[in-house]
């Protein structure tokens, strides 16, 4: 039985949107401007069985503001598998094989959004955890955006980007993700939106813990981060005059701590050295 993991090619995209369409249900508008504007081979993972594929995920790039700087992040989306190939390790073969391409490719953080509550603990088995809060408020209004800017969708962006560029953990978009979400809105008379709940898995623990020391100079910490499958990760780290035998830490609880999630409530040495903040992940054109 051939069977083989490889990015998406001409002769495979089609079988990525009809997964697509027929696991989520997307109407052809969307689907139109999602493989237009959006997906890309080079960004496509798919398992092949038989020359057919029978699942696939998407790695769209996006900048994260961390800790006073902005660094790359890797956002799942069309995490999917067909029904009659599900339970015979397709996507756990892909997930693990995307965690290596996103090390291979200098990619610091991943995120997601679990399609349902129930897929937390799959995810989870990867590395991931939770990291962001489900908004209780409405984001502002695209649609009133829009009106505010007839014919200046530059300006519209420009509007929008002040509304999240300066806080720290948090999706940034550019102008073409902008542009993409607006035109997504239009199909849909742009529904009220909130900021999601989601994932987060550190893919490059040295680079964000550096970023993390330089931010926080006053903090004293050490940690032992343990990583089952990207062995690149198990490191130690020590931040300021620590001398204490450093605290174990696994991946997942790694993620947590460096984007702030509910700190406060973290066992001490833990609490007084990663700050608690808010991370933020929304028009994700979920």
């Amino acid at each position: 039985m051939h069977r083989m993991i490889q990015y998406a090619d001409a002769t495979v995209r089609p079988q990525v949107r009809r997964m697509w369409k027929d696991v989520f249900g997307d109407t052809d508008a969307f689907l139109d401007l999602y493989f237009r504007d959006k997906y890309r081979d080079d960004r496509t993972l798919v398992y092949i069985e038989e020359g057919a594929v029978v699942a696939s995920l998407q790695l769209l790039p996006y900048d994260f503001s961390f800790c006073g700087t902005e660094i790359p992040a890797a956002y799942y989306s069309g995490v999917c598998t067909l029904p009659e190939a599900r339970g015979k390790g397709y996507m756990s073969a892909l997930m693990k094989a995307s965690l290596f391409e996103l090390q291979r490719k200098n990619i610091a953080l991943a995120l997601l959004v679990p399609a349902e509550q129930e897929l937390t603990s799959f995810y989870g088995s990867f590395g991931f955890s939770t990291t962001f809060d489900a908004g209780n408020i409405d984001l502002p209004s695209l649609k009133e955006l829009s009106g505010r800017w007839p014919g200046d969708l530059f300006g519209a962006y420009r509007e929008f980007d002040s509304w999240f560029r300066a806080n720290d953990m948090t999706v940034q978009k550019s102008f073409d993700d902008f542009r993409v979400i607006m035109e997504d809105g239009r199909l849909f008379d742009f529904p009220a939106a909130r900021s999601l709940p989601g994932m987060a898995r550190v893919i490059d623990a040295g680079s964000l813990l550096r970023i993390f020391g330089k931010a926080y100079p006053d903090i004293s910490i050490a940690l032992s981060i343990t990583d089952s499958l990207l062995e690149r990760n198990c490191i130690e780290f020590a931040a300021g005059k620590c001398r204490d035998v450093p605290y174990p830490v696994d991946i997942a609880g790694l993620a947590q701590l460096l984007l702030g999630y509910h700190t406060s409530e973290k066992a001490e040495p833990l609490r007084a050295a990663f700050p608690e903040k808010t991370p933020q992940m929304h028009f994700m054109l979920e």
